[in-house]
């Protein structure tokens, strides 16, 4: 096969994001060849998309089935059903994956189910990780009800940990009660979490004004770890505020970064094993044929749906 279709950048359309005929990956002696049954979509990839080249191929999550093992003898075997990510151009009809980002599938969990842990279920996980033990703790978790968020309360709370959810929209205040908060604090204004810290760790993806406020409500040896900044890139803070907490710190996360020190492959086997046990629950919202991915990117970038959209791919 010489030709695949792919979703691909055409600035030329209102929508952008096409399905059209690229090339067939060439595989690395490390990759596997995956037949790709189902992709999620994250913000970060899909803002991107709204300004990118033409040509530029998204995509990060990805689930299917092997269909070319790497030829160096690593990874999964010729029809093992797997997870896996790459940097960009995941959402394909085949994608070359190095082994290093796939773990198979156990039997009980769907390649749906699957699809929405690379990006955002690693990232939460990576996040919980800066905290160390987080037994007992008070959590704060920004942007509670996205991707990210959702995971990564329902990490802590088999972390042991005392969550705190921030959110913007009230009518996400369910949502992620079910997935684990204690309390959950509502707006644009984060003060009136302090009733609930200081925090031990604090999961932040908002910026602006609430990363301000998170930087004031750290315990001594506290941490911040940002991923995003949604409600503002430009911050300022009390830095003698700050400092004087002692040992408080802020970290930015970047997931391919992480990936450098710990495989994909670890995180995600570690995540599947807690979806198959039924402690870790993907929330799909949006579920649907990848012919409709401008439409559904649309939705994610306007925030219509709390949890994750699923688009199966069809061959």
């Amino acid at each position: 096969m010489s030709k695949i279709r792919a979703v691909v950048v055409n600035p030329s359309v209102s929508e952008r994001l096409v399905l059209s005929d690229v090339d067939a990956p060439t595989p690395a002696a490390n990759e596997a060849v995956i037949r790709v049954a189902a992709i999620s979509l994250n913000r970060g990839e899909v803002r991107r998309a709204t300004t990118a080249e033409a040509g530029w191929r998204p995509g990060w999550d990805l689930a299917g089935v092997v269909e070319t093992p790497a030829a160096d003898g690593s990874g999964p075997a010729a029809g093992t059903r797997v997870v896996g990510l790459l940097r960009s151009g995941a959402w394909a009809e085949l994608v070359s994956v190095p082994t290093h980002s796939l773990a198979a599938l156990p039997l009980s969990v769907s390649f749906a189910q699957a699809a929405t842990l690379p990006v955002a279920g690693l990232t939460a996980y990576h996040a919980l990780l800066k905290g160390g033990s987080v037994l007992g703790r008070p959590v704060l978790i920004t942007g509670a009800s996205g991707g990210v968020g959702h995971f990564a309360i329902q990490l802590a709370r088999l972390s042991g940990a005392q969550i705190t959810a921030h959110i913007r929209r009230p009518e996400y205040e369910t949502f992620v009660k079910d997935a684990g908060a204690d309390s959950v604090i509502i707006g644009d204004d984060l003060s009136s979490a302090s009733e609930y810290g200081p925090y031990h760790l604090i999961v932040e993806s908002v910026g602006g004004n609430i990363l301000k406020t998170a930087l004031e409500l750290l315990a001594e040896d506290g941490i911040v770890v940002l991923f995003g900044v949604s409600g503002g890139a430009e911050v300022t803070f009390n830095a003698q505020r700050f400092f004087a907490t002692g040992g408080a710190s802020l970290y930015g996360l970047i997931l391919f970064h992480e990936l450098r020190r710990e495989s994909a492959a670890v995180g995600l086997q570690r995540l599947l094993n807690l979806v198959e046990i039924g402690r870790l629950r993907p929330v799909i919202d949006v579920e649907t044929s990848w012919t409709e991915i401008a439409n559904v990117a649309q939705q994610l970038l306007d925030r219509n749906f709390p949890g994750k959209a699923v688009l199966h791919v069809s061959n």
